[in-house]
């Protein structure tokens, strides 16, 4: 017998959801039924992805805000509670990756934009959100991490730090959510193709140094990461919580 997730009647926000993971994620999503507020600072791209998602059963809504600002935030949760409905999905996808090099030559510009967009949009959104996903019984939050939260990447303390940050953000707030019913879980993506990540993957020696290392010897797609985060997001995965998948093509293993 075949599985099939619903979604029916949930409204999520996906911050960085009008290209990549964010993407794959919403169309998930909407095609589960939920109706998906996506959120970034470039509205073409929103708008890019909400026609292109437009069949889905679910709503693409559009919603143009920098998670980086408190305020932004704050109007971003305003909105969709009052076009879409209460929030019942969050995935915390935006994501940022300056100071990549030496650590020493790190600034403190650089460290607070990525805390910004890396660890603070997560907080903000989700302390915005989690009391009334109290009051209506349950909830459940996705953070997107990396294998780099688990496996520092060379170069990368800023990346690393941040992404590890998340993953016990995403189990700290599994044993204080809990009791509510708000289910806290993270993905932790390896080498996925996305422009995001084009440093990676389109130098063909660059690729081959990766990906030949993978027990799976291919790039990851968005589409790989867009089912487990309908799963966690669904009723499947009701007694699941604080956990980080690991979908790497087995480099962690």
């Amino acid at each position: 017998m075949a599985i099939t997730l619903s979604l029916e009647g949930k409204t999520a926000i996906v911050t960085g959801g009008g290209r990549g993971i964010g993407k794959a994620i919403t169309a998930r999503l909407a095609e589960a039924g939920a109706n998906v507020v996506i959120a970034s600072r470039k509205l073409e791209n929103l708008e890019a992805a909400a026609a292109e998602l437009a069949e889905r059963p679910g709503r693409v809504v559009p919603v143009q805000c920098h998670v980086g600002e408190a305020e932004q935030i704050e109007a971003l949760v305003q909105r969709t509670e009052s076009d879409v409905g209460q929030v019942d999905i969050v995935v915390n996808n935006s994501v940022t990756n300056l100071g990549q090099g030496p650590s020493t030559e790190v600034t403190e510009a650089m460290l607070d934009k990525m805390m910004n967009v890396n660890v603070k949009a997560a907080i903000n959104l989700v302390h915005r959100v989690v009391p009334s996903m109290r009051e209506r019984g349950g909830g459940s939050i996705i953070n997107m991490s990396s294998i780099s939260g688990f496996q520092p990447q060379p170069g990368g303390l800023l990346y690393n730090f941040t992404k590890a940050g998340l993953n016990m953000l995403t189990r700290t707030w599994a044993r204080e959510f809990g009791r509510w019913n708000i289910r806290v879980n993270g993905i932790a993506p390896g080498l996925i193709k996305t422009d995001f990540s084009r440093y990676f993957w389109e130098d063909e020696k660059r690729r081959e140094a990766l990906v030949g290392n993978q027990p799976l010897q291919r790039l990851g797609q968005p589409g790989d990461i867009g089912f487990a985060a309908a799963y966690l997001a669904s009723d499947e995965a009701a007694f699941m919580t604080g956990q980080t998948l690991i979908i790497d093509g087995g480099v962690l293993a």
